[in-house]
């Protein structure tokens, strides 16, 4: 298995790791999505425990306003995430 086939099945296990807890496994309420914004992700988000930032990112992740986070828009943030560390590891070279 190639290491992007790796990482597709790291984010799937992720996602579904805390979706369903409250409801929907195909989707993250706001308590499941800060859970795995605090566990899995803290270390990039430095407002990971900011209610106020949750509420924001949540906001923004759910696009079809549906007030949960599908594992399309999910991955949308993980998309958005990667591109930026990149750019941020490209520049310290």
């Amino acid at each position: 298995m190639s290491d992007v086939q790796k990482a597709m099945g790291l984010l799937i296990t992720s996602f579904n790791k805390y979706s369903g807890k409250e409801g929907d496994k195909y989707s993250l309420s706001k308590g499941e999505l800060k859970d795995l914004l605090q566990n899995e992700l803290s270390e990039l988000l430095q407002n990971a425990n900011d209610k106020s930032a949750i509420d924001r990112i949540f906001k923004d992740l759910d696009t079809n306003k549906d007030n949960n986070v599908d594992f399309g828009e999910f991955v949308t943030l993980v998309s958005c995430l990667t591109q930026l560390c990149h750019e941020y590891f490209v520049d310290k070279k």
